[in-house]
């Protein structure tokens, strides 16, 4: 579904100055949420840069300013309390900065099967209230999320119904994805080379 796309930005979750506390190096670490496909990442920041909590950074091919190497994908469990608390508030920003892309999902998403509908996967929303939707946008595309709350009536926020759905298959064990990529935990050895000391890849 997203091919070999990568996160250009993140949002910072958390920041270890010294690491994990069972780690063996004393290196700094980020916990980061990507804006593209809400991927949990973490990385090594660049020596001297001022990083904090909320904060977004780039992280895509070109020059970054504030990371130094995306060391891997991590799953939800492997977050940090702080970067769990941190999270919604994330997701939620995420969503908000880009309401054209999430008003186009309601817009544009289709059937999963013969029997359920992409937009029955968003919390609150049946079969009854999916005929309101989809009549709805039959008569005109949804322009906002403010839009969308006056036309559908049920809908009081978009925004944090898409936060709700994201936070669930962030935790994993979804049969569908709609938002996320869902994790497939990676062999441990040669990590380093695997993910790239330049590049970063994940």
């Amino acid at each position: 579904m997203y091919g070999e796309r990568k996160e250009e930005y993140a949002i910072i979750l958390d920041f270890m100055s010294s690491g994990k506390s069972f780690s063996t190096k004393a290196e700094p670490i980020l916990q980061i949420i990507g804006e593209d496909f809400f991927t949990l990442l973490e990385a090594a920041p660049k020596e001297g840069a001022e990083v904090n909590i909320g904060e977004r950074v780039y992280i895509g091919k070109e020059e970054r300013d504030k990371v130094a190497l995306i060391k891997s994908r991590i799953a939800y469990s492997q977050l940090t309390e702080t970067a769990k608390s941190a999270l919604p508030d994330s997701v939620l920003k995420i969503i908000r900065a880009n309401e054209k892309r999430f008003t186009d999902f309601f817009n544009d998403a289709g059937p999963l099967n013969i029997r359920e509908h992409s937009l029955e996967l968003l919390p609150g929303i049946g079969k009854k209230n999916l005929g309101t939707i989809l009549n709805a946008r039959k008569e005109r595309r949804f322009e906002s999320f403010e839009d969308i709350v006056s036309r559908t009536k049920f809908i009081q926020d978009p925004a944090k119904i898409i936060e709700r759905r994201v936070l669930t298959e962030l935790e994993g064990n979804e049969r569908f994805y709609l938002f996320t990529k869902p994790f497939q935990p990676r062999p441990q050895f040669g990590r380093e080379e695997r993910y790239g000391n330049r590049s970063g890849r994940y």
